[in-house]
């Protein structure tokens, strides 16, 4: 019996907060209550072991069967005599162990290690290090340790590789499936790889590249965030040049991707380095979501097959390239968990050196039967639009990958182009959202090439696993064993397994919108009831474009030509309009230089008549343009208790009229001369960018309010700085750029009218006065 061969087995789990490695503690602990676990786990930085393996493998729904079966002790209580957990990561030579691990994982007896970079397109230097060295680390360690547990690692049967016909159960290195590769060469020239990139990323010409792309995605939004955006471009393009080198170097010696090549390599390596201890492997297919334990459909993220089928329901995916008429080997998670722990039962004299744990061999699943199924199951069961109308499954076509990539190039290429006007175009609020919409547009385009891209060979494969020695172990099994540890792939029935257990489970696990109408929960309702709640702290709003539709030019302007005759006034048009291309491009490179080069044309402006003026400047301008609802907004605010604070660019005599709205206001000041006139230089650094989200949590240490529980309003990137800074933030009426960020991280969005009837003022856009103008004017 499979449970009393391991009682009183200490069994040491990698990868135990993966897929498997969470079905595998959860049937261990429910099915042989004889045995204690030791789970290997990497720390965060932010939680131990002990809590890590709390928050997410004991939290998961798995569990709910075993927790309502236990008797005599609470599932904590059971936990905590038969679970611990410690420190360690096998990327790490000595697997990171300090001493009470070491003491711990030298007293197991079996260790299963199905820790692995599961990613299809993990970038080549962390495959390696993980799926080819870490069973080479693991093997290490018992030797350093003076330890021969019975170790049962976890691989793939695609470690076959791109081959048609049939794949035994036999190791890579055995026979015509050896093509002489070295894997000690593989992991100093990947390790070599990793170095190079690196070097290359920050060579001048690429960093300006970075520099450029991040200015282009946030604008003026100030220097730390336009450094964090450029560091975090770089750190992506060299995962993305370490992805691509996995893929060519797999394709170059006839594996589909990184995971599998490295996984055959760690095969190889194992084999090579194990010495004394025991070694059998387990090789499944593609996993899918389980046939019965601890439940039909239980799942653990999404695997392979679960984009493809949900970008084909929600009508993103048309087409797919396969062989209709081939297989595809998927098999259910607890059938692999219940011969992992079988073979691990069975001990190293028992068991088979390779056991895969396949479906092609023995039950085919066939693309076409899957495709139809998944249609059928969609036609009756639609997923619904953002305006409740079901989406119309097509009918799947099985084309050529080169045909599929093609198309979608060119649908990538279209949309990009698209993108790049809207961005050039100087567009807000809801028209922004315009160019939001096509950024998700693009982004879905992106996954569906990624699809093809990882996915496609695996559709391909005309590969059949052998399940030969898997069926032995089976009928090697009494009639208990076999009903309590089912690894039998016969036991199938693939229409009722894809209808009724796995569509039901992906669709209910992705959170599609499965009924008509629109959604009764209005998520921007949800938001802005987030925002209004009386548990915030502290609310930061900008200005221009988010409580009034204007600007620091404008402001200028009326005060410039208000006492100007219409002559002069058309002048002051004219010459607006031609400097207005130089203003702009000063306001989208920098903001604080922007203000710094505008303001300069108040010099010699007496003070005392721009205290005059601005009393009128509020009420002709700056109230007339105002949005109501942003006003409301404030005053909501402050009903609520929270602390509310004005942090603009404008000048402090524009603005002071808004006073009463606010407890705080921050604004641009210059410096006055001797002689009441202002001199047009600035008093302190003006309020924007960075500075705004200092300037906020200040203010918040200061009055001991929690900054993650404040507010912003602004609508523009150079105030991203202050939107990041808080716990919610607000785009109101945002630029483009502002508008994709916010849709892209589930902002509240905010589209503020001027209200109705509101006088429409005759104003430039800006000037570019001669300094005798100047002074005329403010004389």
């Amino acid at each position: 019996m499979i449970a009393e061969q391991l009682a009183n087995k200490r069994i040491a789990i990698t990868g135990s907060t993966g897929f498997v490695g969470t079905a595998l503690v959860e049937r261990l602990l429910r099915s042989v209550p004889g045995c204690t676990l030791v789970l290997l786990v990497r720390p965060s930085k932010r939680h131990d072991p002990t809590e890590r393996v709390r928050r997410e493998i004991f939290k998961n729904n798995a569990f709910d069967r075993l927790k309502a079966e236990l008797a005599g002790e609470t599932f904590e209580e059971m936990v905590a005599r038969r679970v611990v957990a410690i420190a360690g990561d096998v990327s790490t030579d000595g697997l990171g162990l300090d001493e009470a691990g070491r003491a711990l994982f030298a007293g197991c007896d079996i260790i299963i290690h199905s820790a692995a970079a599961v990613s299809f397109d993990s970038p080549l230097d962390s495959a390696v290090e993980i799926n080819l060295m870490g069973p080479v680390r693991i093997a290490e360690t018992c030797h350093a340790l003076g330890i021969t547990p019975h170790m049962v690692g976890v691989s793939t049967c695609y470690v076959a590789g791109n081959r048609r016909g049939n794949a035994p159960e036999a190791l890579v290195s055995e026979g015509h499936w050896d093509i002489g590769l070295n894997w000690r060469k593989e992991v100093a020239a990947s390790r070599r790889l990793r170095g190079d990139t690196e070097a290359n990323s920050r060579t001048s010409e690429q960093l300006a590249h970075f520099r450029s792309e991040a200015r282009k995605e946030l604008g003026a939004a100030g220097g730390p965030a336009l450094a964090s955006k450029t560091e975090s471009l770089r750190e992506a393009w060299v995962k993305a040049q370490l992805v691509e080198a996995g893929r060519a170097r797999a394709a170059s010696v006839g594996w589909p991707d990184a995971y599998a090549y490295t996984k055959a390599l760690g095969e190889q390596a194992l084999t090579e380095v194990k010495g004394n201890v025991p070694v059998n492997i387990v090789r499944p297919s593609i996993i899918e979501s389980a046939l019965a334990e601890p439940f039909p459909g239980w799942i653990r993220g999404f695997r392979m097959a679960e984009p493809v089928i949900l970008s084909y329901a929600r009508g993103l995916l048309s087409e797919f390239p396969g062989v209709p008429e081939g297989t595809v080997d998927v098999i259910p998670v607890d059938i692999v968990v219940a011969a992992i722990i079988t073979v691990a039962a069975a001990g190293p004299e028992r068991a088979a050196p390779i056991t895969q744990v396949a479906s092609g061999g023995i039950n085919p699943l066939k693309y076409k039967v899957l495709v139809d199924n998944v249609r059928a199951w969609f036609t009756e069961h639609p997923l619904y639009d953002a305006e409740g109308q079901p989406i119309v499954v097509p009918e799947w076509q099985f084309p050529a990958r080169g045909r599929v990539k093609e198309q979608l190039r060119r649908a990538k290429s279209v949309a990009e182009k698209t993108e790049r006007v809207l961005q050039a175009l100087p567009l807000r609020g809801k028209q922004a959202s315009w160019a939001a919409s096509l950024e998700e547009k693009k982004n879905e385009i992106d996954r569906a090439y990624e699809y093809v891209q990882l996915y496609g060979l695996y559709t391909e494969c005309e590969a059949i696993y052998q399940v030969d020695r898997l069926m032995a172990m089976w009928e090697s099994l009494d009639a208990a064993d076999q009903a309590a540890f089912n690894f039998d792939p016969r036991s199938v029935d693939w229409p009722t397994y894809v209808s009724t257990i796995h569509l039901p489970s992906i669709v209910h696990h992705s959170r599609a919108k499965v009924t008509p109408g629109k959604n009764k929960i209005d998520r921007t309702a949800r938001l802005r009831k987030a925002v209004l709640s009386p548990d915030r702290h502290v609310t930061a709003f900008d200005l221009e474009n988010t409580l009034i539709s204007s600007n620091v030019v404008e402001s200028y302007s009326w005060l410039a030509t208000r006492r100007l005759n219409t002559p002069e006034r058309i002048r002051y048009v004219l010459r607006t309009l031609a400097e207005a291309p130089t203003l702009q491009k000063v306001d989208r490179k920098d903001r604080s230089d922007f203000l710094r080069f505008f303001y300069r044309r108040y010099e010699d402006a007496p003070v005392s008549q721009i205290e005059e003026d601005s009393q009128e400047l509020l009420s002709n301008l700056i109230l007339a343009k105002s949005f109501p609802a942003g006003l409301r907004r404030v005053r909501e605010h402050r009903a609520l208790g929270h602390k509310t604070i004005l942090i603009t660019g404008a000048l402090d005599f524009a603005v002071e009229g808004l006073r009463p709205l606010f407890d705080e206001i921050v604004s641009a000041k210059m410096t006055v001369r001797p002689d009441g006139t202002y001199s047009g230089n600035m008093a302190v650094v003006p309020p924007t960018g960075e500075t705004r989200a200092e300037i906020l949590a200040d203010y918040c240490a200061s009055e001991g309010l929690r900054l993650e529980d404040s507010i912003a309003y602004a609508d523009s990137t150079s105030d991203l700085p202050m939107l990041e800074a808080v716990g919610f933030p607000v785009a109101v009426n945002p630029e483009t750029r502002l508008a994709a960020i916010a849709r892209k991280r589930g902002w509240l969005v905010e589209h503020w009218d001027k209200a109705s009837g509101a006088p429409k003022l005759f104003l430039p856009l800006g000037p570019m006065m001669a300094d005798h103008e100047r002074k005329r004017v403010f004389r």
